[in-house]
């Protein structure tokens, strides 16, 4: 798979003690509605240190257990505007975003030819 030109990047965050039907960290199952829906592929990151909507530091000194995670998926626009309803539905507490991007390049390196230069 190849992809190249104008794309999306959907940005997810959620609370890491968030659960998908009281069972699955939410991260985990947005990755794998994701990856059903057969997007490029998905990066999760958990977060370090910052605050969100409360206020409340986490992080750094401050013990915490609720980091924010972070759930990012570059891929061509209508892909990505395809599987936000899903998400709009899973993301009860968190902030979800989409920007545009210029995908440079993005190869497997299973079927993707390159020309010698």
């Amino acid at each position: 798979m190849q992809i190249q030109g104008e794309g999306q990047l959907l940005r997810i965050f959620v609370g890491q003690s968030e659960l998908w039907q009281g069972k699955t960290p939410l991260h985990e199952a947005i990755l794998r509605k994701i990856r059903e829906a057969g997007l490029a592929g998905a990066t999760v990151v958990r977060a370090l240190d910052g605050f969100g909507a409360h206020s409340r530091l986490f992080g750094g000194r401050v013990l915490s257990e609720d980091r924010t995670i972070v759930v990012e998926v570059v891929d061509r626009a209508e892909r990505i505007q395809a599987i936000l309803p899903v998400i709009d539905l899973m993301v009860v507490k968190g902030l979800v975003t989409v920007e545009k991007v210029q995908i440079v390049v993005y190869r497997t390196g299973e079927t993707d030819e390159r020309e010698d230069a």
